[in-house]
């Protein structure tokens, strides 16, 4: 982006949202019980900003009229890490050059010579996300000595974006690619990450403590990794904004892997617009932004769209409600909803895994060559059998132990099996988008959260994400409405290389449900809790 067409972007995103206005749910959530302390949305010190639900460009807007600076907001978010994140455990180091990055940010400020929409902006990174000044573990102890060499491509675009690192969050270990009975959001090196709605819930998927973060309001965006549903999952469980972008629309260079034919990194955030922006800084693309509805036409952003919505009752009545009164919203807001079944489903979970494992060994591989530790895979299952601190929550490396006996991806019958999961996973959206001439595919994001339990491990069968997964098509997930206490996201899903109308279309979406809510930070929730 050039400096020209990131001022005019800004400019148009700030009127934009000016004109329309935020929503804000606080006072829903103030009625509610939300205790003091945690959750407090206006810390001393940013008078007239509520953490939970500005926006980028209302930011940006404060701080070209100078009555906010980077250095403010930054610090403001380090008081929260420290205040909040004890009771959530989602954020395992703050950047050491935080404030020196949000200083330099106040600098070009005050010369008119911002970098962009993200210059100034605290940014929380993954734990697998590779960065030159702070350790990248993937949440092994075996990765937690020496930080990597290089920073990720997608963390130097951030830099010269002006961003500030504010630090890296917890994750399941390994992206939850090593136990056949996992617990979404533990880690050796970071612990057990907590739903910030209820505590003793499972904040779900593997980008869990980027989510967590957010729902708590401990930086304004954050960047999570999927491979299947690990930055929809817990977005959708707490209560936040994640995109899955398009296959390599955003580099993977330096980012622990699972395999390179779905992984992917992505924006999260509290609102869709702060999505938009993060992800036109990390593709280095601007035709991956959206034309968000100006404040004029917001409203009937839906009127004639059409979206196919996929019930999967398979996660119960209640998430099945939910899905009832968010159609009921769309089709009051112009749009027509019709009910679909994506075909093909029951084929791409029987191929999915097996493909996974091959490319596991071979991305696993490459990667750790470049690190100092374990070497290869057959190291790092060593090393685990050799830690007992790896074995605390569960003890299995299965998946591990699998792929270092699966097929080669130079095998014919893996290349066969990959090549019909591509194209199967294609054509579901495809011919489903075709068939009915949709816009988009909506269906439920996640069940409610289930309570954290290291003996069973997650519950979290969620056939919604594996389409746009395996595809390499862009989903995303917006709020949509709560179960006992506990979010509910609608998943988007849309055609290749669709991202930006995506976007748009959930931007629409979130303006109409106004679902998200603040979270209470409740110890338990009973199966009759409203």
């Amino acid at each position: 982006m050039t400096k020209r067409s990131t001022t005019a972007l800004v400019a148009a995103l700030v009127t934009g949202f000016l004109l329309t206005g935020v929503p804000d749910p606080r006072a829903d959530a103030a009625e509610s019980g939300g205790g003091p302390g945690v959750g407090s949305a206006s810390p001393p010190g940013l008078p007239g900003v509520d953490l939970d639900t500005v926006t980028i460009p209302e930011l940006q807007a404060r701080m070209a009229d100078g009555s906010l600076t980077s250095s403010a907001l930054t610090a403001v978010y380090l008081r929260r890490i420290e205040a909040v994140n004890p009771v959530i455990n989602a954020v395992l180091r703050t950047g050491p050059e935080a404030l020196r990055q949000a200083a330099a940010s106040d600098a070009r400020h005050r010369r008119g010579e911002t970098r962009g929409p993200l210059d100034g902006i605290p940014v929380l990174l993954k734990d697998n996300v590779n960065t030159r000044d702070m350790p990248t573990t993937a949440g092994s102890l075996a990765l937690a000595g020496r930080p990597p060499r290089t920073d990720a491509a997608l963390v130097t675009r951030l830099r010269d974006a002006g961003a500030v690192i504010l630090g890296k969050t917890n994750l399941s270990e390994w992206a939850n690619f090593r136990a056949t009975t996992p617990t979404s959001g533990w880690s050796a090196v970071g612990g057990q990450t907590r739903n910030p709605y209820v505590l003793d819930r499972n904040p779900c998927g593997s980008s869990s403590g980027s989510a967590a973060a957010l729902a708590a309001s401990l930086a304004q965006v954050a960047i999570g990794t999927e491979t299947d549903g690990s930055i929809v999952c817990p977005a959708g469980t707490n209560g936040v904004v994640g995109h899955k972008p398009t296959l390599g629309l955003v580099s993977q260079a330096g980012v622990v892997p699972i395999s390179a034919e779905q992984d992917t990194a992505g924006p999260m955030a509290r609102n869709v617009t702060d999505a938009a922006l993060t992800l036109a800084v990390l593709s280095g693309d601007d035709t991956t932004l959206p034309v968000l509805p100006d404040g004029a036409t917001r409203a009937g952003g839906l009127r004639g769209k059409r979206i196919g919505l996929w019930r999967l009752p398979s996660l119960g009545p209640e998430v099945d409600a939910v899905m009832t009164r968010t159609a009921a919203g769309l089709r009051d807001a112009g749009a027509e909803v019709v009910e679909v079944t994506p075909p093909y489903q029951q084929r791409l979970a029987e191929l999915e895994f097996p493909a996974l494992l091959s490319e596991f060994r071979r991305d696993i591989n490459a990667y750790l060559a470049t690190r100092d530790g374990p070497r290869d895979l057959a190291a790092l299952i060593e090393f685990n059998r050799t830690h007992p601190a790896e074995r605390t929550c569960f003890a299995g490396q299965e998946l591990f132990e699998q792929a270092l006996t699966a097929p080669a991806t130079t095998d014919p019958a893996y290349r066969a099996k990959r090549a019909e999961l591509r194209t199967l996973s294609r054509r579901s959206v495809d011919e489903t988008m075709a068939a009915h001439r949709l816009d988009a595919i909506a269906a439920p994001t996640n069940p409610p959260a289930w309570t954290t339990d290291c003996a069973r491990g997650d519950n979290d069968v969620i056939p919604s994400s594996t389409p746009a997964a395996v595809a390499g098509y862009p989903s995303l997930s917006v709020p949509a409405g709560s179960v006992n206490q506990l979010p509910v996201g609608l998943l988007l899903t849309a055609g290749d290389h669709q991202d930006a109308e995506l976007l748009a279309l959930g931007a629409a979406v979130e303006h109409r449900l106004k679902a998200w809510r603040a979270p209470r930070y409740l110890p338990s929730v009973g199966p009759g809790a409203p």
